[in-house]
């Protein structure tokens, strides 16, 4: 059997829904997924594989105009993902359509040299007859060479497009074992784990201004694992926010949290969260080496 491997950069505007769709190719979650804007914070490749063909599935940032440092380097982190891509799959919510962060995706895909998908996402929610609009306006300006009309959300086409990205990459061995589905490490994994527990809880009531480091992980001989996370965040008024009355928040995020990593281990996980107040964990360096960022000056 001749074996197939290739490189699908998935890119969109923020909440285009670029993690869930991942997620439904893999079959598993790989990558963490938020009704808050921006969840993605550094490029995840999520490992899919479809009859003799591996996808190597590349999660990047939402794109959008970056303002502060750690937007710009999510923005430089996505355009990376999709440099030496065999195919770019452009998703774009369709209920939302075209709107600022999209068109300038759109146009910033012109004349580039990989092959393109569009993805109109979310058509479980979008208005029909403007689903044809949306498509036409967008394959008169780029030279998409496919258009596919999903729900990640509920796996509405999601089969149709594995299909059609296995058949267009290329032919070449496969990069991992069958069974892997993420190059990411399990620490950085249950680091994103704990992340996505505290959106999950704290959508409405903290901004975007924490972030988890793993301090401290130990694999132990009972097969259990230690492991020590900080929530790092801005101002002391957050404190307050992440850690809940008597501290009832952090311990339902945390429990939330250690379920998930344990799954993710295959054992049983002691989780221990620390909130600390760090201003300027944004600018720090060794943040960015945590989260796979370049440090953008």
């Amino acid at each position: 059997m001749t074996q197939r491997c290739g490189t699908v950069a998935v890119v969109g505007a923020p909440n285009a829904g670029k993690s869930t769709l991942v997620n439904a190719m893999v079959g598993q979650k790989v990558a963490i997924v938020s009704a808050k804007v921006q969840t993605t914070r550094t490029r995840l490749m999520g490992i899919a594989t479809e009859g003799d063909a591996q996808l190597l599935l590349v999660d990047t940032p939402g794109i959008f105009a970056p303002r502060r440092r750690l937007d710009r380097a999510m923005v430089r982190a996505a355009w990376e993902g999709a440099d030496d891509a065999d195919v770019i799959v452009l998703v774009v919510d369709a209920k939302a359509g075209f709107k600022k962060d999209a068109m300038a995706l759109l146009e910033a895909l012109v004349g580039r040299k990989e092959r393109k998908l569009l993805v109109l996402n979310k058509v479980d929610i979008a208005k029909k007859p403007k689903l044809l609009d949306l498509a036409t306006m967008a394959s008169a300006k780029v030279d998409f060479t496919d258009v596919f009309m999903i729900s990640a959300e509920t796996g509405d086409g999601v089969a149709d497009l594995k299909a059609a990205l296995a058949a267009a990459v290329p032919e070449g061995d496969w990069h991992f074992p069958a069974d892997q589905l993420s190059d990411a490490t399990t620490r950085i994994m249950a680091a994103e784990i704990t992340r996505e527990a505290i959106y999950r809880h704290l959508h409405a009531e903290l901004p975007y201004a924490s972030t988890v480091e793993t301090e401290k992980w130990e694999d132990r001989k009972d097969g259990s694992t230690l492991i020590h996370q900080q929530i790092l965040i801005e101002r002391d008024s957050q404190k307050a926010i992440v850690l809940g009355k008597g501290g009832a928040m952090l311990r339902t995020i945390g429990s939330e949290a250690r379920v998930a990593i344990a799954e993710l281990t295959g054992g049983a996980v002691h989780l221990f969260l620390h909130v600390k107040v760090k201003p300027d964990w944004a600018d720090d360096r060794e943040v960015y080496r945590g989260l796979g960022l370049e440090f953008v000056d």
